[in-house]
């Protein structure tokens, strides 16, 4: 030992060592249900001019509210914040799996409070230490992936509704005294 550290060669595992555990699995995955729920948000009604007709004042809010009151986005946020949480525990339990199973100081636990630098973390640690073990990182990259053509159809969406919007602003606009 150097001044407290340990030598590399004491951090590899034996020959064999597991690195597969299914909590490193739910880590990826869970997070990819409040993602599809967002996709049943009536994005579109962002930009719902209906109450340019309506002489109701209160009118614009509802309809501005309407939207993160829809039942999908609650939802959607709500499971969000306990699949969050729910990795936390998983990464824990991922841990010390990966301990019992003979990985050497595996990647710690905490580091799940920022999503993505956990699943990273402990690929690069477990395949350091065993050799193995890439195969959840690919599958972040994959889930990512997922996440950003969802985003690209929810601002599809989105722009589709603006021009909606900015054709019956024009149609108003000329109808009005």
């Amino acid at each position: 030992m150097h001044g407290g550290t340990v030598p590399a060669q004491d951090l590899k595992a034996q020959p064999g060592t597991g690195w597969n555990t299914p909590w490193i699995w739910l880590i990826i995955l869970l997070p990819i249900i409040p993602s599809v729920l967002v996709m049943f948000v009536p994005w579109g009604d962002m930009f719902n001019v209906d109450y340019l007709y309506n002489n109701d004042p209160m009118a614009m809010n509802r309809a501005m509210l309407g939207l993160y009151l829809s039942p999908a986005y609650l939802l959607s946020i709500g499971l969000g914040w306990v699949i969050f949480g729910l990795n936390v525990f998983f990464a824990y339990r991922d841990f010390a799996n990966l301990r019992a199973m003979g990985v050497p100081k595996p990647f710690h636990w905490a580091w799940q409070f920022l999503s993505p630098v956990y699943v990273i973390g402990r690929s690069v640690v477990v395949i350091r230490r065993t050799g193995r073990g890439a195969a959840p990182l690919w599958a972040l990259g994959g889930t990512l992936v997922i996440g950003l053509l969802l985003a690209g159809v929810i601002i599809a969406v989105m722009l589709s509704g603006m021009g909606d919007m900015m054709g019956e602003i024009m149609r108003y606009s000329s109808t009005s005294p």
